[in-house]
């Protein structure tokens, strides 16, 4: 699913005006209908006492997204839905669509309508026993400014937020919270933005979503499909992308019934010191559950006993240090290697990871330690094999490239980093992003905070790399073997709980996250 600018979206409503044909206000009853059947059909929003009216009070401002709000509230009244509107007048100004739901309004039945006109009387609305005051049972929408937004909420705009921030309401905010911008950053100590617990926007999900800084603004949040021209959208030049599971589906290889281990490849993971075995343990076991055919581990003499007895399926090479890696290892037998969990910093695994990048041609995983490695030794980046994938956490990210101010300029370093370097590198986080050295971005949509725990990287490392043994490119392998990851996740926490679920029940239900994606 492509990723569109504020822009882009102008240009796909109004192409699919043009050419469906449809009227701008059409469009916008198919954004609200859209709107309320989510709502509606949403069991934790609904009252659950029998008999309970269901209770939405929707602020409103003067432009499209203002409108949006006018045509839900019609929409939920009739759903029989308790509806109160505070129409926001910040301005002289609305929009046409605004003025036209606006008159289709005042002909609905059950619904107050509130013109605020200034902060005195929102506040006096807000604390009137007349007016009804907030309940934690009352759905707060927020439908004043849309993703067109390009400058910060002041002045009664600015109260109305504030209003609905300290509402103590589930807050639902249409298209985008409003005050956040769509392809900027809106961090800042002043920003005014709506803090919503869910956002339900329209085709195509926002950038801004996808990163940590807004996600106290956004909440979860629902992509809804409201008909816009699909074939004009795919001729758009965007290069940022949100992983689905038909995406994933359609990258998955069957398998052929003639196949045999070596055609599932033969990889080497290269892990562990003393104390760090586990992992070794872990990356191995995901190596071989993500299909690799063969699968050998080059580990320190103290982990020999561990890995044959923790995993049988593997094959053991043991290096010449009883405690870390620190040998020239022959590559000959292995299609993919893949180093970094556990093996700490030592200068003779320094050199030991030098030695092993330079004679390297085919793609390689970099993880954990061998990141560390790296950012002390950044000029030997370039002897990387192209197309490598490097998994980093925001620490090591940091170690590598620097600090920045904002995601979006950490997001930017990146793609810059990826380009320089000819390299795909997976910044793991709530939307693990993947930059492409073709510039293209990939936001993963599964996934979930159980997972932040430790060695869920080292199964990451493990599954990407029995991927690339598979033959599978890199950017098949880094898009997959993420969204696998985070679907695996989601199973093992849906099964148990996200305090308890531990990097090994990753693993666990790998299989169940293949077969989902191969129905």
């Amino acid at each position: 699913m492509k990723i569109l600018t504020s822009d882009e979206l102008r240009k796909a409503d109004a192409y699919t005006i043009a050419h469906e044909p449809v009227k701008s206000i059409g469009l916008m009853e198919r954004a609200a209908k859209a709107c309320v059947d989510w709502i509606a059909s949403s069991s934790s929003l609904l009252p659950k006492e029998k008999g309970t009216k269901p209770t939405a009070k929707i602020f409103c401002g003067l432009g499209n997204n203002g409108g949006d709000g006018l045509a839900i509230a019609r929409l939920l009244a009739a759903k029989k839905f308790k509806v109160e509107v505070y129409i926001i007048r910040y301005s002289q100004k609305c929009s046409e669509d605004f003025l036209i739901n606006e008159k289709r309004l005042k002909k609905a039945k059950g619904v107050k309508v509130h013109n605020i006109l200034s902060a005195v009387q929102l506040s006096t609305f807000l604390s009137s026993r007349q007016a009804g005051n907030f309940q934690l049972s009352t759905i707060c929408i927020d439908a004043l400014f849309g993703s067109g937004l390009n400058k910060s909420i002041e002045g009664l705009a600015a109260e109305a937020v504030n209003y609905i921030n300290k509402s103590g309401c589930r807050i639902i905010s249409i298209d985008i919270p409003s005050g956040l911008f769509s392809d900027k950053t809106s961090h800042g100590k002043d920003a005014v933005i709506v803090r919503a617990n869910h956002t339900l926007t329209f085709q195509s999900p926002k950038l801004a979503f996808m990163f940590p800084e807004n996600g106290s603004y956004v909440g979860d949040f629902s992509v809804l499909n409201i008909g816009l021209d699909e074939e004009f959208i795919s001729s758009l030049p965007s290069k940022n992308y949100f992983v689905t599971e038909e995406h994933a589906r359609f990258i998955r290889k069957p398998r052929n019934k003639f196949s045999h281990k070596g055609t599932f490849g033969h990889a080497l993971i290269v892990a562990g010191s003393y104390g760090k075995m586990g992992a070794c343990v872990l990356s191995s076991k995901a190596c071989l559950s993500a299909g690799a055919g063969l699968v050998t581990v080059h580990i320190p003499k103290c982990g020999y006993d561990i890995l044959q007895t923790a995993n049988p399926e593997v094959m053991v090479e043991t290096d010449s240090s009883e405690t870390i890696v620190s040998d020239n290892i022959k590559l000959d037998k292995y299609n993919v290697i893949s180093i970094g969990p556990g093996i700490g910093t030592e200068k003779e695994t320094q050199n030991a990871l030098k030695v092993l990048i330079q004679n390297s041609s085919d793609p390689m995983v970099i993880d954990a330690d061998a990141l560390n490695i790296l950012a002390e030794n950044k000029t030997w980046i370039s002897f990387l094999p192209k197309n490598s994938i490097l998994t980093p956490h925001l620490g090591e990210f940091k170690r590598l490239v620097g600090d920045a101010d904002s995601d979006f300029e950490k997001w930017q370093r990146q793609k810059e980093f990826s380009l320089k370097h000819g390299v795909y590198v997976v910044l793991k986080g709530v939307h693990t992003c993947i930059t492409c050295p073709d510039g293209e971005v990939y936001f993963n949509s599964t996934g979930n905070q159980g997972m932040a725990t430790a060695g869920s990287g080292d199964v990451l490392t493990g599954i990407l790399t029995g991927l690339l043994a598979q033959r599978y490119d890199s950017k098949q392998a880094a898009i997959l073997g993420v969204y696998l990851h985070g679907l695996a996740g989601d199973f093992a926490t849906n099964n148990l709980s996200e305090e308890s679920l531990m990097a090994s029940n990753i693993i666990e239900f790998l299989g169940q996250a293949f077969r989902k994606i191969s129905v």
